[in-house]
């Protein structure tokens, strides 16, 4: 530390404190509105600055000591508290700040003291530059890989690695940090120079490889996707071409049936020839296409995985009430609803019971449309609320998340009653037509 009076004081401290809030809140998912997380953050930001340079000023000694380290638990708890990311992402985020604001103390103090014989105002400087290049690489390069990641790291990440990580990058920004403290030597210098080197190497090649295994898990999923499109298209195309079948014969029989009308008319069989065309009305009705919804790409999707599902002497019961015109796209009606229909059958199967059971619901009430899938399904396991099974079942289920968040949507997987039940709910755009 190079001294100085209160101001520059309160001047390092708000470089220090502005840096470990903004890089923590660039990359945080807030608990709260943006709005009220923005007015909480600058309000403990400025109490903390305010408290640490009275602490400078009337305790210079022990601030020199302890500041620094000190600041690490009371921001971390608040920015935990602030976040509503599990905690030990909060871990990560924070071990990472104190390290950029530890590289940010190094090159302040040891620039300061190396070519400017310690002089306070290029401290401050060189601080002040340091921070704002790090919080514009974070905003412009870094932030959206993270929180474009940042699922995937959850998924990958545990409290072990986490702690490790913490205790590792502290360690290593600890011992770059408290020694120039004490004295400044060429040597001190280069090792501490040194050790922040290596420890941002290792932040950096473990955030790339959780964000690698996070994107491989990614494109598992949207591979999977593709083959339920893919699955679904040759459904699709099956049931066209047995409607094109059914087309060419009814074209074959109109000529036969003309006949008969004929030959009923010459004869006067009046009564004879009513009772046929009611027989003949009904036989069409029958060979009508199934129409579940109004929708085009619901009714598709639903019509093709029944006609899968009752091939298996699955009963299927459905109650579908969306109309043409929703703002969901059609892929999304895929992801959701071929994957929870395919895992239904797949449940059915696995279940062993001698009567199967597939119930749909579907509709929409204001800007929001609900879904309810009911299997027959065996006794399922699940990990933080999502199916497990080792047998292969609950592929998809990431496709459905994913699907659904497009639409700031909620899922909710449970067993009731011997049943599978699956829910999920969308929100729709407001001002959207429905």
């Amino acid at each position: 530390m190079l001294g100085g009076s209160f101001w520059l004081a309160l001047l390092r401290n708000t470089i220090s404190a502005g840096l470990m809030l903004s890089f923590f809140l660039m990359l945080d998912r807030p608990r709260f509105s943006m709005k009220k997380t923005t007015g909480c953050y600058i309000a403990f930001g400025v109490s903390l600055v305010t408290a640490y340079s009275l602490w400078y000023l009337f305790g210079n000694k022990s601030f020199v000591q302890y500041a620094a380290l000190s600041t690490l638990p009371l921001i971390g708890i608040f920015c935990s508290l602030m976040s509503s990311e599990v905690l030990y992402l909060s871990l990560y985020k924070m071990a990472l700040a104190f390290y950029l604001f530890s590289v940010s103390t190094f090159c302040g103090v040891d620039v300061a003291r190396w070519a400017f014989d310690g002089n306070a105002l290029v401290d401050i400087l060189v601080r002040f530059l340091c921070s704002a290049v790090i919080l514009i690489i974070t905003w412009k390069k870094f932030r959206r890989q993270f929180l474009g990641g940042v699922d995937f790291l959850i998924e990958e990440m545990d409290m072990f690695s986490a702690v490790t990580l913490f205790v590792s990058v502290m360690l290593g920004a600890i011992m770059a940090y408290w020694p120039n403290l004490q004295g400044f030597s060429i040597f001190n210098m280069v090792r501490a120079f040194l050790i922040l080197f290596m420890a941002g190497v290792l932040q950096y090649a473990i955030l790339h490889l959780y964000i690698h295994l996070g994107q491989e898990h990614y494109y598992q999923a949207e591979k999977e996707l593709l083959e339920v499109n893919e699955q679904l298209l040759h459904q699709q195309m099956e049931l066209m071409k047995e409607s094109e079948k059914e087309a060419a014969r009814i074209r074959h029989d109109v000529r036969h049936h003309t006949l008969l009308i004929k030959e009923y008319l010459s004869k006067g069989e009046f009564g004879e020839l009513l009772d046929y065309l009611e027989e003949y009305g009904a036989d069409v009705a029958n060979r009508n296409a199934e129409e579940v919804c109004m929708n085009r790409a619901v009714n598709s999707i639903l019509c093709a995985y029944a006609k899968k599902a009752r091939s298996q002497d699955i009963r299927v019961l459905m109650d579908v009430r969306v109309v043409e015109g929703i703002p969901v796209r059609d892929i999304d009606w895929v992801a959701i609803l071929a994957n929870i229909f395919e895992n239904a059958i797949h449940g059915c199967a696995a279940s062993g019971c001698p009567e199967q059971e597939i119930r749909i619901y579907i509709a929409q009430k204001g800007n929001k449309i609900m879904i309810q899938c009911c299997n027959t399904s065996a006794p399922a396991s699940f990990h933080k609320g999502l199916p497990q099974s080792d047998k292969g079942g609950g592929t998809g289920v990431f496709s459905i998340l994913k699907a659904a968040s497009r639409y700031d949507g909620e899922t909710d997987f449970s067993m009731e009653n011997g049943m599978f039940v699956t829910r999920i709910l969308l929100n729709l755009p407001t001002g959207e037509p429905a």
